[in-house]
């Protein structure tokens, strides 16, 4: 099973710390999400031990999981966070972020989101075009103030990840092309509506290899020292996130075992003194959820075998986006009974709409099952498609549960929508 060891099983039932699944499932009905409060400090702690004692700061990548009651648990244990919206600020600030703290990347910032972040007096802006560049010196020129600024730069570096999530290659929309940097650097030292802070980049997610790190890594040296031919001096190095976690599988890397050689260059190249920043997300939060389902109907036919359940791509987009593999687990697995292959499907009108596929179990109608490792880009890519309200989550605390947000209602969803009045044109 690949998931945090708070999921395990005992006496044949599969827990979540010291809760049975099965009551939570009775208590909060499914699907529902929950979260280990103990996996999440295990991860941050190997990522904690990994810089004790070096000048950094780990801010987490929150578009992986965004819930206020997990974002106050990283913020409690002195993270910051990488955010990618005027929204996510909105939300990193009600879960009592220090804005001094928040790296904001993104490469469609709104001029609203620039005022916001302005205001709250974030400590970097990641900026990915010239374009924004102007922009953002203008708005805080505008406002009477400076904005701190560091160049995400794009090394065309391949991190060996899927498509999709692949950010550092020169096709891709991220960053500022490395060749270009320094010339956009030079821009911004001239404009009194600009402070320079740093370099930053992020060249994909689930990476799983040191390598494609450190070949960024030392174009980004070499342009920093350039930029200090330049008489341009840098207060950190963004190294963004993207260290990747066990699906199935794969052998994650260790923060400490990316962090030993990255710390040692910087020696090396004499740039010690540089803070580095890390943007980690899905490897602080992705073991440490499940997606709990009920099987709604089995279905048997010539070709394939269903499993249907009351989850669906809603809930879950990984598997129909990315063909992403998730481990299934029966919560009370049936012993001795015959297993068959099944794929685990959705009640949504799309055949797109599937959790999993051939997966050999044994399982009846009305049988709880655990989709594995759903705590990071689960919940905040879900969607309200087919009318269908968003799950629960709950966290769970040893024998505690939290329920840290509600499941919608079929009211919610459209208590904000108005019918036209009667004979209205609407027309001008």
């Amino acid at each position: 099973m690949t998931v945090a060891p708070q999921f395990q099983f005992k006496n044949g039932i599969l827990h979540a710390e010291d809760i049975p699944l099965p009551e939570l499932a009775d208590q909060y009905a499914t699907p529902l999400y929950v979260y280990s409060r103990s996996a999440l400090h295990a991860a941050w702690d190997r990522y904690a031990r990994a810089i004790a004692g070096r000048n950094a700061l780990i801010c987490y990548g929150m578009k992986a999981n965004s819930n206020l009651a997990v974002l106050h648990e990283f913020q409690r244990l002195g993270a910051g966070f990488d955010i990618v919206s005027g929204g996510e600020l909105s939300r990193a600030l009600a879960a009592g972020a220090d804005p001094g703290r928040i790296v904001f990347s993104g490469v469609g910032k709104q001029s609203w989101e620039i005022r916001q972040a302005l205001s709250a007096g974030i400590k970097c802006f990641n900026v990915e075009s010239a374009a924004e560049l102007e922009r953002l010196a203008d708005i805080a020129l505008e406002m009477g103030l400076r904005a701190p600024v560091s160049l995400r730069v794009n090394p065309d570096v391949d991190a060996h990840t899927h498509p999709y999530i692949s950010t550092g290659l020169k096709e891709n929309k991220f960053g500022v092309d490395i060749a270009a940097a320094r010339g956009l650097y030079r821009q911004a030292m001239e404009h009194p509506g600009l402070e320079i802070a740093g370099v930053d980049c992020h060249i994909g997610s689930q990476i799983l290899e040191i390598a494609p790190y450190l070949d960024a890594l030392d174009k980004l040296i070499d342009l920093i020292l350039d930029l200090r031919n330049d008489d341009i001096e840098l207060r950190h190095l963004d190294l963004g996130g993207g260290l990747g976690i066990r699906y199935t599988d794969e052998t994650p890397l260790d923060p400490a075992e990316l962090l030993g050689p990255v710390f040692a260059t910087l020696e090396s190249r004499g740039l010690a003194h540089l803070q580095l920043i890390l943007e980690p997300g899905r490897s602080l939060v992705g073991n440490a959820g499940v997606l709990l389902t009920r099987i709604e109907y089995l279905k048997h036919t010539p070709a394939r075998n269903f499993a249907i359940v009351d989850a669906a791509m809603n809930d879950l987009m990984r598997p129909a986006l990315y063909e992403a593999w998730h481990d299934v687990e029966p919560v009370a697995p049936r012993a001795g009974q015959a297993s068959h292959r099944y794929d685990i499907v959705g009640p949504i009108c799309e055949s797109g709409d599937w959790l999993a596929r051939e997966r050999e179990l044994s399982i009846e109608q009305g049988d709880l099952l655990a989709i594995m490792s759903a705590g990071a880009y689960a919940f905040s890519m879900a969607s309200q498609y087919n009318t269908r309200p968003r799950a629960a989550e709950v966290l769970v605390d040893g024998g505690q549960v939290h329920l840290i947000r509600p499941r919608e209602s079929v009211a919610d969803l459209y208590a904000s929508e108005r019918i036209p009045a009667q004979g209205s044109t609407g027309g001008t």
